[in-house]
This record gives C-alpha cells, structure tokens and sequence, in this order.
C-alpha cells in the first residue's frame, strides 16, 4: 500500500445540505455526535495501511483544515507519511477547482514528488467502512489500468448515480452518470451497480487523461468525463463493494441532503445500529475534545415529576441531560436539555441549549443555538417555516448560531 498516493476529494459546496454547509463545506459537516463526515474516508485510508494522503480543499475551508490540522496530525514525517489538506494553489493556471478532475489535476506536482505507482481517488463526504487493499488487489489480478468501486443498486433508484455496465467479467463496458435508463447487472436485471466515488488507478494512465482532459472543454469531471474516456480506451473494471461494517445488509451513504443526513444520524441511535460505531476492529478516529463525562441529573421529583433521562439516544461528553427527556436523539457534546423540556428524532450540535419545557421533534440544531423556554419545534409546520430551513418530510434545520426569541408567538 505505500506505492499508493491517496487524494480526497473534499471541496465541495453541499448545497444541498444547506444551512448545515452555510459556515462549512460539507466534509466537516459534524455527524453522528462527536465526529466530521470526512473522518469515516480517513479512517478507512488509516486502517487500509495508506499514509500518503492529501485532502484537496476549497470552498470554506477553515473548519475543515482545522479539523485534519488537529484531528489528524498523527503520521511520522520522518518516514513520508502524511495527511495534509491541500488548497487550490494557481500552481497551472488562476482557475479555482473547476471540477473533481480538475482538481486533481491541478496537484499533479504530488505525484512528481512522491512518484506512486498507484492513484486513490475518494470522495470525503460518503459514510461506509471499506478496506482499500481488496479493491489494490482486484486491481493487480484484472492487471487493470483503473478500478471504480461499485455497489449493487435497485435498478429503479439508480438513475440518481453513476451507472457502471460491466460484463460477466466486471470488465466495465460503459459509464453513464444519472441515466435516465440505467444498465443492469449481467446477473441480476432487477439490479445495476453504481459508482461509489472510489477510483484507483495506475498513476500513467490516470495522468496522460487528467492532461488531456484539462485542455479541452468539459466538465472536468471523473464521472461525466475522465471514466467514460478511459473506459474506451483502457482496462476498466469494476469492484464490487467489500463492506467492514459486518452487517446483513452493506451500508454506504451518499448523505446529499438533510433528510439523508438525519435518516444516517438515526441509523445510529437503533438498538441494534445499521451502521456499528463500535467495532474496535475497524475503528473511526476524530478529535477528541476535552469534555467532562455526559451528566444526568434530577432522577425524580416529587413536585414536578421532572426526570433526566436519555433514551435509544447517542450522547456526547460534556452534555447535561438536567430534568428534562431525550429519546432517538443525536447529541453532540456541551449539549444541555433544561427542566421539563422534550426533545425527540433530532440532532443536537455542539453548545446546543434546550430551555425549560420546550418541545423539539424532528429537527437538525446546529452549533451554538439556545432555544428559549417554551419553544415548540417540528410540530406546527407553518410556524416552522417561517422561521427556518423545513424540508418535504417536515424535518427542521436551524442554522448555527442562529438567534431565536423567546416572544415568538405563532399564532401571531
């Protein structure tokens, strides 16, 4: 694995995830309680066995280059292992990252000074445990020029990716990004395998189109552009996903949207998770904060019948869970829930406050929201709306930092 130079893709806007990417791009976005998205690509880079890895960096980049600064300063220089993030440099041209090709690209100097024999590609904001190794391995038996990791999909859902149409070999016969009519699998009609956002490749190979393609006009794109190009002209084959997460069903997730992001997040909170946080075998690293321990207090009270009390719920270091009830909930750390208040199915980010005998549902709070006593969120949709992000389901999204006032009144 050390002839492997790793590039994550972690520039992108994540519009789509607004307002959670409104002060961030969408690789730090927090996730599960005390993690960043990009933090599952790394840890799967880090227990993979690769130690070449840059980030390539962009749009809001301060948390996320924060975060790896800190989180992720853990190889030895010495040896020439590093994880670095890696900003848009004009090093070729003025142009910013005009696309994930592109990107890369524009960081061919990497592969002057570290002259791998093999290229990574990964995209920073996926959710999904995988060993890099098995898909190097494939790779060396296909003896291909470049692998795309693919994961079986019902055919009916995977217009919305990159579609890869292989032979009985895996050998893919084409790419088509977003089809309308996607191509099924040889072996299973009713299914078609996607493309994961991993590519691995022969550093020659994968160079001679990155320059290609930088001097003619597309999108600069691997999906739309680079694969379709390569698959014409090279040894192109498929890797059918290999999940660590060791469970019945393989687990990846695309977390495009809010409604996504929350549905993940819940994923988590089952009593018996779809996605295992636990396994000690493969674990996932990220800064440690130093928090104290979580604190529940006031078990009963007599006058008011207030508890504190935590239920099917992740809950992070520093909370204090003081009277009031959290259930199927997300909380991040230095989160505090007041007396009396209810907070369920929701995501609370870092120095969330929840004031007394308020009711929270359905919602995504981000960092450093007090939510003043009395407040009702996620059950009148109307009044909802008028004040934040709400999407079709219903789900609720208040920006970071956001300043609400206890006045609010609804009904007007």
């Amino acid at each position: 694995m050390r002839d492997i130079m790793t590039m994550v893709l972690a520039g992108g806007k994540g519009e789509r995830l607004s307002p959670l990417t409104i002060p961030r791009a969408k690789p730090a976005v927090p996730f599960g309680g005390k993690y960043r998205i990009i933090d599952f690509t790394l840890s799967n880079c880090l227990n993979s066995g690769l130690r070449k890895i840059g980030v390539l960096i962009q749009y809001k980049s301060h948390s996320l280059d924060r975060h790896i600064r800190v989180g992720w300063n853990i190889l030895n220089a010495e040896l020439g292992e590093f994880i670095a993030s890696i900003p848009p440099q004009q090093r070729i041209s003025e142009d910013w990252y005009r696309g994930t090709a592109d990107a890369v690209y524009q960081n061919l100097f990497l592969l002057d000074n570290e002259q791998p024999m093999f290229l990574l590609v990964l995209a920073g904001d996926h959710v999904y445990k995988m060993n890099y190794a098995d898909m190097y391995d494939f790779l060396i038996a296909k003896q291909a020029d470049a692998v795309v990791g693919a994961i079986e999909f019902p055919l009916a859902e995977a217009s919305r990716f990159g579609v890869i149409g292989v032979d009985e070999d895996c050998r893919i016969l084409r790419f088509d990004e977003k089809p309308k009519h996607p191509f099924p699998l040889p072996s299973d009609p009713n299914q078609a395998f996607v493309s994961m956002g991993i590519y691995l490749f022969r550093t020659d190979a994968i160079r001679e189109h990155l320059i290609e393609d930088a001097r003619q006009g597309t999108s600069h794109d691997f999906g739309k552009d680079i694969i379709p190009r390569m698959v014409r002209q090279n040894r192109v084959f498929a890797f059918k996903f290999q999940d660590e997460n060791k469970k019945a069903v393989k687990y990846w997730r695309d977390i495009g949207t809010l409604d996504a992001y929350w549905e993940a997040n819940m994923d988590l909170v089952a009593v018996d998770p779809l996605f295992n946080l636990y396994d000690q075998h493969w674990p996932i690293r990220t800064y440690q904060g130093q928090f104290p321990p979580a604190k529940f207090v006031f078990a009963q009270d007599y006058e008011g019948g207030r508890m504190g009390i935590a239920l099917d719920s992740i809950v992070c270091g520093g909370c204090i869970i003081s009277g009031g009830r959290v259930q199927n909930s997300v909380l991040s750390p230095n989160v505090v829930v007041q007396d009396h208040a209810d907070v369920r199915e929701s995501i609370l980010m870092e120095n969330v406050v929840i004031g007394e005998q308020s009711r929270i549902r359905r919602a995504i709070i981000d960092k450093d929201v007090i939510i003043p006593p009395k407040t009702e969120i996620g059950y009148d949709r109307d009044a909802d709306r008028s004040r934040f992000t709400v999407t079709d389901s219903g789900l609720v999204a208040i920006s970071k930092g956001m300043k609400l006032h206890a006045s609010f009144d609804p009904s007007g």
